[in-house]
């Protein structure tokens, strides 16, 4: 590292200092601050509990409740939610360090230079708690929790974060990191190179070169929450890595992130308006039927896309009413509890969530096995909520 000297009177002793940037001095200042956080009370917490089990993940992220940081340091958990570019690198370094710390003591072997921590939330966030609709230019580049209804889901594609070229006239390997508006922090870069300095054709080795997954998903409104006589109104979302394929179209969600501002083309010194998104870093699905189901926290997928989670003493009780003879009759009356009556209705409810039986006959006719229902009745007798 390079040093500056300092200008000193004769006879006096000369010393140098460190040539370091203020924001690498906060970098490392905010990162001891979180190193402390999660090592308090000797490493015996519920966060470094729970980076001790996701060490062994691919991609392992880290959930961490704002109510832990509440109680940790107030004025911390304020400067985070304000300002999450700011704070959240230095939490993603120190969970890193953690991680790295945890694995040593548990005797995982990790790849020092490919392994990463990454950071979401949960918790109560106060005012930052909102809507679609209650998103405000205020918002901007702060941490907020949105709650919505998933009504559109892209294709999951890759995205390059690290790039390996060879240049066969002076046979030298380059590589470049890419950081584009959604990878967060500053100093984007995005353009792809084809030649070297001295104008040699690169050729992209892509076994080399690292990626990582990338999706776009929209949230919309809850119906029931929107204005009387108004559209319910919608916000872009972005999932990287481990989030992608967390949920489908019909799920409701609440979504923890970074509500940014993207500039491009079509951003203009006439126009001067930007596209909105919400940079996800944790998601959570209100109910079990979801393809969250399948993904928990530790990274590990069951395969069965909307399969629960189930316990020992879940499948207990499972086996415990598939002998009873009144089994049926016990689950009919088990759909919408709340619902009195309409047996017949719920009834045949059940049997459409049952599902019938595929039949492929001989001659090669194929009849589906799904049940459909048609459900018609005067206005306020359930047909909705059932």
């Amino acid at each position: 590292m390079d040093s500056t000297a300092m200008s000193m009177p004769a006879g006096a002793t000369q010393f140098t200092l460190p040539d370091t940037s203020l924001a690498e001095d906060q970098l490392l200042e905010r990162q001891r601050r979180w190193l402390e956080f999660l090592n308090r009370d000797n490493n015996v917490n519920a966060d470094a509990t729970e980076l001790e089990r996701i060490i062994l993940n691919d991609k392992p992220r880290l959930v961490v409740s704002m109510d832990h940081i509440r109680e940790f340091d107030a004025e911390l958990a304020e400067q985070l939610m304000a300002e999450p570019a700011e704070f959240i690198p230095g939490l993603e370094a120190a969970a890193t360090e953690a991680g790295r710390a945890a694995a040593v003591r548990a005797g995982v072997a990790l790849d020092a230079g490919q392994f990463r921590v990454a950071v979401g939330f949960s918790g109560a966030f106060g005012t930052h708690h909102v809507t679609p609709r209650g998103l405000r230019a205020r918002q901007l580049g702060r941490l907020v929790c949105v709650e919505g209804i998933v009504t559109r889901c892209s294709l999951v594609r890759p995205k390059v974060e690290r790039s390996v070229h060879y240049a066969a006239a002076t046979r030298t390997f380059f590589a470049k990191t890419y950081r584009d508006q959604s990878s967060g922090g500053t100093g984007f870069s995005s353009a792809y190179p084809t030649a070297d300095d001295k104008g040699h054709a690169l050729t992209t080795e892509f076994g080399l070169s690292r990626y990582t997954d990338h999706q776009t998903i929209n949230i919309q409104e809850m119906p029931e929450r929107a204005p009387p006589g108004q559209l319910p109104r919608g916000v872009d979302v972005v999932l990287d890595g481990d989030l992608v394929d967390a949920v489908k179209p019909g799920d409701r969600v609440a979504i923890v992130g970074v509500y940014r501002a993207l500039g491009g083309k079509a951003t203009t010194a006439a126009a001067a308006i930007f596209r909105t998104v919400l940079m996800a870093g944790a998601v959570r699905v209100f109910g079990a039927g979801s393809l969250a189901a399948t993904k928990p926290s530790s990274g590990v997928s069951s395969g069965i896309p909307g399969a629960m989670a189930l316990t020992e003493g879940d499948i207990t009780n499972i086996h415990a009413i598939a002998k009873r003879t009144d089994a049926f009759e016990l689950l009919a009356q088990s759909l919408a509890p709340s619902i009195c009556g309409h047996a017949e209705i719920k009834r045949a409810v059940l049997l459409q969530q049952l599902g019938g039986v595929e039949k492929n006959l001989e001659n090669g006719t194929h009849i589906r096995g799904d049940v459909n229902v048609l459900m018609v009745g005067d206005p306020s007798t359930a047909k909705s909520q059932l």
